[in-house]
């Protein structure tokens, strides 16, 4: 006997612990329903030092949706999980555990006791997410779990290396990067916030040097980092600016560096922008450093790795800046220009400034030496798989923003100045010499190839203090001390987790994989990358359908943050309304290209769906509807019976679709619309009669038709509800252990069970007793009291079928007096069909005159309401500055308001045509 109430707490780590104890997730165990052919997803695998958040919830929910769905349709389906090692992330996590502890840095303990001490504590605490997964539900084949770090991942990232510069693919080169000065590294546009500040906008003068042209005697540039313009290389100015043209190719001085820069024509400046001349500071810009490259002005470095001036020849800085921080700096710049009589002004001015995500500092673009990937050439047949169909994006917007990167890819670079991480796989010799080889034996043996004599690898600081040679007269080599970009090993994770390069089974049978389920923010981190080395090295797509999800945002629309304290736990959901409820509440807002704003309200409401199912399974069980192994559907006789299998049905044909095209908000609506509202309100509640009747044979066939119905539910609402639906399938009789678990089932494929007769007559009832109830709620009848209802106008077929159920609708509606009649009574609220009018005298259980009073009393107040609502709306003030989260309140206000008054009005309507 089932209990009487659903306690997710419990019950979802026994059924947990079954499906992993069984194997239940591993590949390779295709039921019979389907043909067996192959179908894989990867994760995206989760940082190592993550926890489980909203958008990992939603992403793995859909993932999660579509294994269960493709296992119970017989295919052989592989869900590969792993983690990433996350090289940044991760170092920062264990140096702030060994200042915590006041342990020695990781520079006093050396690379490779640091890096002993990382994976010491990815083995103690790394991989929290996992757990949390699990608890969500997710069905990965854990046996196959992967580490971007592990050792078949690293022996694909070295291979990956080597090939690509053998190739000219991979090549060193100095250029712009985003740098963080706390970490010191270069790190990926991902892992910068552009946040908004109050800044400033100041002008300084340049002098021309040889005197005034035309009357003008300096040029006026603007900037908000000053410190930058002691590494001005030049001034640009559009060329057909004829303000201008006869000072291209003159120089003006530099303030306080003193030296001589040129004005350049280029088509970068902005003539209607201030005074359309822009300072060229290619060093610290990124775009000036394009406009340094195009015309062939000098890169002049201003700051070392931790954003402190240095002085050098090139940039000619005083003294007395060595060794300042780029603010104070700024202080120093301001303070001297203003001296020299350069200053023109200041104006406040918000400004975007990019802030390291994890160091939270403000990124410096700095011109160092990196790796990098010819992305453009990598990027060509990446970018034709996506034009010709081969790869499709869902929703099919988000391939412009995959083209329009990837049509305007810039080099990728890969290098980072971290220690955990793949080490790039580089030797460095005398002469400037590089030897790329998968190991020191391979690097030592080029290198004896590339001259003669004995050859020793050492560290960077023995080579370079001896001069590549030492005391034995044996030749040095050192390794490259940077590691790869961590999205590097994530490029390569849909092959290499499946054992490349090695050419393995899986490997064979899983690659290419279905369906990446991914945020559209890594589409250029991520998705395109894995692109690009995929149809590199396997000559294949990685995957042939992208599916792009929304963003899950706070009730108000707000994206959710630490700092807003706007932040929703999923786990504290799941502990409060069960990991079905949260996983349901996701799927069912789901809808493509909208973000989703999670309220908990909404999770609790779903947590009342899975009450609804398990009362409707209790109730099932306690009027002995049993499973029937043999049960026909096809086979039965009666209407009601009838109905519901054809209903049955239409709901599996409305989830499939609904899964299969990636709109999982109406599979969800589906799901909802049929358990909730078919099965549970109405085909339960016609059955009560059935149930508590003498014809034992139409009973037997309705206490099976009742179980079989439910059975049907448990299997489409699996991938969505995993937990419940595999405990009720358990207990009601249809499981039976490890071998007969609802995800190892069939999924439904009925066909021919519609049947119009009994739809038409099972319909009739529906529509009868919910138009009463509608009109009873609409004029405010008290819910306690029952009304006559009298039916006119309806032919002998109609009439003929209300009397055959006329206990049920007296029932269901609270009809106290049923009849038929050719004239439509006084006082009765009229509800027009295509098969009659229902007629309901309200005159003996209301005050009709007061009851349309208080109508028009409720018309008048929310027509005030919406007069507020559109004057604020109107107001301009309040819509440009008003969050736009308030503004779509007050819109949606006032369309509640507006609809809420549209049904007042069509009840007093009623009350004057009763009149």
């Amino acid at each position: 006997m089932l209990e009487k109430k659903f306690q997710p707490d419990q019950v979802e780590p026994r059924i947990y612990d079954m499906w992993e104890t069984s194997g239940s997730f591993a590949c390779g165990r295709a039921n019979e329903s389907g043909d067996g052919k192959p179908y894989c997803i990867v994760i995206p695998p989760p940082n190592v030092t993550g926890s489980l958040h909203m958008g990992h919830a939603l992403n793995n929910t859909i993932q999660d949706i579509l294994i269960r769905f493709e296992r119970m349709r017989g295919r052989d389906v592989l869900w590969q999980p792993g983690m990433d090692h996350a090289g940044i992330a991760t170092q920062m996590v264990v140096e702030r555990q060994l200042a915590e502890q006041q342990e020695p840095d990781r520079h006093a303990m050396g690379r490779e006791a640091f890096v002993e001490r990382i994976w010491q504590w990815k083995e103690e605490s790394g991989g929290t997410i996992i757990n949390q997964l699990k608890r969500l539900g997710a069905s990965c084949d854990w046996s196959r779990e992967r580490f971007t770090m592990d050792d078949g991942l690293s022996e694909a990232v070295l291979k990956v290396f080597v090939e690509l510069y053998r190739d000219g693919l991979i090549y060193k080169d100095k250029r712009l990067v985003n740098w963080d000065p706390v970490f010191q590294t270069a790190i990926s546009d991902l892992e910068v916030e552009q946040k908004e500040v109050n800044g400033h906008m100041w002008r300084f003068a340049y002098p021309l040097v040889d005197g005034p042209v035309d009357g003008i005697e300096e040029i006026i540039i603007a900037t908000t980092r000053p410190e930058t313009m002691l590494g001005d290389g030049a001034v640009a100015v559009h060329p057909s600016d004829e303000r201008y043209k006869n000072l291209i190719g003159k120089m003006v001085r530099l303030p306080i560096a003193e030296r001589h820069i040129p004005i350049i024509a280029d088509e970068y400046p902005d003539p209607e922008f201030g005074s359309g001349a822009v300072k060229i500071t290619g060093a610290h810009d990124f775009n000036d450093f394009e406009v340094a490259r195009r015309n062939n002005i000098p890169l002049i470095p201003l700051m070392d790795e931790q954003a402190r001036m240095i002085v050098t020849p090139e940039n000619n800085v005083p003294d007395h800046y060595a060794g300042l921080d780029r603010f104070d700096a700024r202080k120093l710049v301001l303070e001297e220009i203003e001296e020299l009589g350069f200053y023109r002004g200041v104006e406040d001015k918000v400004i975007a400034q990019p802030f390291g995500d994890r160091s939270g500092v403000v990124i410096e673009p700095m011109l160092t030496d990196q790796w990098y990937v010819d992305a453009e050439t990598l990027a060509k047949p990446a970018i034709e798989m996506v034009e010709n169909g081969t790869t499709k994006f869902v929703p099919p917007n988000w391939d412009k923003t995959y083209f329009e990167w990837m049509r305007n890819i810039q080099p990728w670079c890969i290098s980072r100045q971290l220690w955990w991480g793949h080490q790039i796989p580089a030797w460095y010799g005398p002469g400037g010499l590089i030897y790329v080889a998968k190991n020191e034996q391979e690097a030592l043996l080029q290198a004896e190839q590339d001259g003669p004599g004995s050859w020793r690898i050492a560290t960077k600081e023995k080579a370079l203090a001896c001069n590549f040679v030492d005391e034995e007269d044996y030749a040095l080599l050192y390794r490259d001390e940077d590691v790869l970009d961590t999205w590097f090993s994530s490029a390569l994770w849909p092959f290499s987790t499946l054992g490349w390069p090695d050419e393995t089974p899986e490997l064979e049978r899983y690659y290419p994989t279905a369906v990446l389920v991914t945020g559209f923010d890594i589409i250029f981190f991520w998705v395109a990358r894995m692109m690009m080395m995929g149809l590199h090295f396997k000559k294949e797509i990685p995957f042939d359908t992208v599916y792009i999800h929304a963003l899950v945002r706070d009730e108000q629309g707000q994206k959710m943050s630490k700092s807003k304290g706007n932040v929703i736990d999923p786990l504290d959901l799941v502990d409060e309304f069960g990991a079905d409820a949260v996983r349901f509440t996701l799927a069912a807002m789901a809808a493509q290209g909208r973000d989703i704003r999670l309220a908990k309200n909404r999770v609790e409401g779903y947590r009342n769906f899975t009450t609804k199912l398990w009362n409707a399974a209790r109730f099932g069980e306690m009027n002995d509807c049993r499973h029937d192994p043999d049960f026909d559907p096809a086979s039965v006789k009666d209407t009601l019976n009838r109905w519901i299998v054809g209903e049955v049905q239409r709901a599996q044909q409305q989830v499939t679709e609904g899964i299969e095209r990636h709109r999982y908000n109406e599979a969800a609506g589906a799901l909802y619309q049929f358990i909730w509202h078919i099965y549970c309100d109405w085909f339960l509640e016609l059955a009560k009669p059935v149930f508590s009747g003498d014809d034992e044979a139409l009973k037997a066939e309705t206490r099976t038709t009742t179980a079989w119905a439910l059975q049907q539910a448990l299997l489409l609402l699996h991938p969505f509800m995993p937990f419940i639906t595999e405990d009720l399938w358990q207990q009601l009789g249809a499981g039976g252990g490890t071998d007969n678990q609802i995800m190892a089932m069939p999924w439904p494929t009925h066909e021919g069970l519609e049947n119009a007769g009994a739809d038409a007559e099972i319909r009739w009832i529906i529509d009868t007793v919910t138009q009463v109830r509608s009109v009873r709620s609409e004029m405010n009848v008290p819910a306690g009291a029952k009304i006559p209802l009298v039916l006119t106008g309806a032919s002998a077929e109609i009439q003929s079928r209300a009397l055959r159920y006329q206990s049920l609708i007296t029932r269901l509606a609270r009809i106290s007096d049923f009849s038929i009649a050719n004239e439509i009574p006084e006082g009765a609220a009229q509800v027009v069909t295509d098969d009659g009018v229902i007629a309901l005298p309200l005159g003996e259980v209301m005050d009709l005159g007061a009851e349309a009073e208080r109508l028009k009393r409720e018309i008048e107040k929310i027509s005030g309401e919406i007069t507020k609502f559109e004057a604020k709306l109107a107001n301009e003030k309040f819509t440009s500055k008003a969050p736009a989260a308030v503004v779509e309140e007050q819109r949606q206000r006032k369309v509640d308001a507006e609809a809420s008054k549209e049904k007042l009005e069509e009840a007093l309507e009623r009350f004057r045509q009763m009149g």
